[in-house]
């Protein structure tokens, strides 16, 4: 059966804000309880104030993704990525389209089974197959985004810096291999998804009309 992978992130972090600083922060607002017209107010003060908060973090959009019978993923929303801090002066944001299809090739499969593919790290990891597909930016960059990317969702250190050296020591042939196949013809932006939880990527990929 199709899933869809929907992390429920942002409801956490309203209704966290709320209780947290209801008792224990100064914000730009008032998180006082006389009544329930004011508690209203407050949760409104707080979605906004959320609303600011996550516009400046870098990953840009919820990760939600299906798949199809083998370990083939599609996004089914986009998802985004905006460099914060230093990495603004060094970095464009970015976009990944709906459509994208990721197998993670960038990713050294001997990683994969210290972080699968519908672990924490899957929205850079995404990111990162997806900069290795269009390849409109250097392969250095695109491994720095992963690192930076990594870092920002909380990944150990030993576990991102494990990762990134070895993007850096054997990505080259999974970029290599992309570049033959884009070259080849092949696509990875669907126009339309499977309605059928047993097609496989390959079958799919010969249809006419899947892509844009």
């Amino acid at each position: 059966m199709k899933y869809t992978s929907d992390l429920k992130r942002r409801s956490f972090l309203v209704g966290s804000a709320i209780c947290c600083f209801a008792s224990c922060s100064p914000l730009p607002f008032s998180v006082g309880s006389a009544s329930a017209g004011d508690a209203g107010a407050d949760k409104a003060a707080v979605e906004r104030w959320m609303n600011d908060w996550m516009g400046r973090k870098s990953p840009a959009g919820m990760l939600h993704v299906s798949r199809f019978k083998d370990r083939i993923w599609f996004l089914t929303k986009p998802i985004g990525w905006k460099p914060e801090g230093a990495a603004s002066e060094r970095y464009q944001p970015l976009e990944v389209p709906t459509g994208f299809v990721t197998d993670f090739a960038s990713i050294p499969r001997l990683f994969w089974s210290l972080l699968p593919p519908d672990g924490e790290y899957t929205y850079p990891a995404i990111i990162h197959d997806y900069l290795y597909w269009t390849q409109d930016r250097p392969r250095e960059e695109a491994d720095e985004i992963l690192k930076i990317g990594m870092q920002e969702f909380g990944i150990r250190a030993s576990i991102v810096t494990a990762i990134y050296s070895a993007v850096r020591v054997g990505g080259g042939s999974a970029w290599t291999e992309n570049a033959r196949l884009r070259s080849a013809g092949e696509k990875r932006l669907l126009a339309r998804f499977p309605d059928d939880p047993r097609i496989r990527w390959s079958d799919w990929k010969k249809r006419d009309g899947v892509f844009l």
